[in-house]
């Protein structure tokens, strides 16, 4: 057999898989050969499969199956990564055959049966809690190099194409408190808080009084060391808590936020989130709920990477069930506002920072994890540009019984770009604690919460003059 012949053999099946495909030009190349997509153009990148086996199930794909190829290194990408996933769109979206459909339902199904027997219902407590500790509770030191000295894991606000990250996540912080007119003294609850960067923001910025919660204790207890530093003690907290155990507290709050937490949720859960924030509120209040949603012509697939290695249990709405959920438990929606784009350029600075940090990244997590990231936040940017999802800024108002509104506009929420003034807006100061461990004080309904590793950078958030952000 001749070796044209060979090769000819071997490109037939890409030959009929890839038909009709109109995307970038790309190559697969598998142990000791290659084909293209294209005769005329250069590859955008190159899909490499370390051997025959793993090259074997591109031919049968689903997302499970090529995404674990890449975390354990079965797979890789050389090139463009964003790119590859118009490849993966390309493929999930084909026709699949009624065998394929029943083996991916009986997979499904014995997966979340296994998931009940030993992890409980669908976000119960118990069950919700494990999920956030799977997504949340690397160590410090992994989010920090990538996500930057703000430790914002959620969109960033890009006034312009020049505006970096960090100056785009600090005006993502000004306009949430914006929206919330946000006024020193208010009681603020940030629900999901993370690692407490708005918590601290409204506080040092704001002046408001501050309790963030979060059912992470690793957020709980970076959260409680950055108050500490930054001297906010008398007005800022954090805790171990989850918002449905919220409503046990005795004060109600002017304003609420929830910034990127409303995913775990649960599509059927979300009226009960949402009365809960209702009840959370004094009448008059302010919820600024923002979370990733679904296009509505994007179905859900039951064989998800997401759902098996990152985000566990994690449900997108579509806007419409999220606004329905909102308005039937008697909030009164007052604005919505998309910030597709800005997340999705959001993810292609925290890929790069992955990428360029990946070596030093690889002292603190292993090389799985730190591909599985990289992978789920390519993926993740590249459903953000084609419109798959998106993510929502919904401000929502708990109506008070015979109080008559103010007249309100948007311009004071986009006024007075924060380069403009340096007497009026926020700065941001890293700094490294180096001689000590300092112990920080939060609790778990009322117990401390431990200690954070010297080295780490954090985040002091200053005011340069005693002026505040005019609104």
């Amino acid at each position: 057999m001749s070796l044209a012949s060979v090769y000819c053999d071997r490109t037939k099946p890409l030959n009929h898989l890839f038909l009709g495909y109109a995307g970038s030009a790309f190559s697969i190349r598998p142990p000791l050969w290659s084909w293209s997509s294209s005769s005329c153009s250069q590859p955008t990148f190159s899909l490499i499969f370390r051997s025959s086996r793993t090259f074997e199930s591109l031919l049968r794909p689903s997302e499970t199956c090529l995404g674990e190829a890449f975390v354990s290194g079965e797979l890789d990408v050389e090139g463009d990564i964003f790119a590859a996933f118009g490849v993966a769109e390309w493929l999930f979206d084909r026709h699949i055959g009624l065998r394929d459909r029943i083996l991916a339902e009986l997979h499904h199904d014995s997966l979340a049966l296994a998931k009940w027997l030993t992890k409980g219902p669908k976000h119960s407590r118990r069950r919700d809690a494990a999920s956030i500790s799977h997504h949340y509770d690397l160590p410090v030191e992994f989010y920090e190099p990538w996500l930057g000295p703000t430790l914002l894991y959620s969109a960033a606000y890009f006034r312009d194409s020049s505006t970096d990250l960090d100056a785009a996540q600090m005006d993502k912080l000004d306009l949430i408190c914006r929206k919330l007119d946000l006024q020193p003294g208010d009681r603020f609850m940030d629900i999901g808080c993370g690692w407490g960067s708005l918590a601290i923001s409204a506080a040092s910025i704001y002046e408001a009084q501050v309790r963030g919660i979060t059912v992470s204790k690793r957020q709980a207890r970076v959260a409680a060391q950055r108050i500490s530093e930054a001297e906010l003690g008398d007005r800022c907290f954090v805790e171990y808590r989850g918002y449905r155990d919220a409503l046990d507290l005795p004060l109600r709050y002017d304003k609420l936020a929830s910034i990127g937490m409303f995913e775990h949720v649960g599509v059927k859960n979300l009226p009960g989130y949402f009365r809960i924030a209702l009840n959370l509120l004094a009448p008059g209040g302010l919820f600024l709920n923002s979370g990733i949603v679904r296009a509505a012509e994007s179905p859900r697939r039951k064989q998800s990477f997401i759902d098996q290695y990152v985000f566990p249990d994690g449900e997108l709405p579509t806007l419409t069930e999220s606004l329905r959920a909102a308005e039937g438990s008697g909030f009164e929606i007052r604005d919505v506002e998309s910030l597709r784009e800005h997340y999705a350029r959001t993810l292609r600075l925290w890929v790069r920072n992955l990428q360029e940090r990946s070596s030093g990244l690889l002292q603190t997590v292993s090389e799985r994890t730190l591909r599985t990231w990289l992978l789920y936040m390519a993926g993740s940017a590249a459903a953000f540009e084609r419109g798959d999802i998106s993510v929502c800024q919904v401000l929502l108002l708990r109506r008070h019984p015979g109080h008559k509104a103010e007249l309100r506009t948007r311009e004071n929420w986009y006024a007075g770009h924060r380069a403009e003034s340096s007497h009026s807006t926020p700065t941001i100061e890293v700094f490294a604690r180096k001689n000590g461990v300092r112990k920080a004080v939060g609790s778990h309904h009322g117990e401390i919460i431990g200690n954070r590793p010297r080295y780490l950078p954090c985040a002091r958030f200053q005011v340069d003059s005693h002026q505040r952000p005019q609104r």
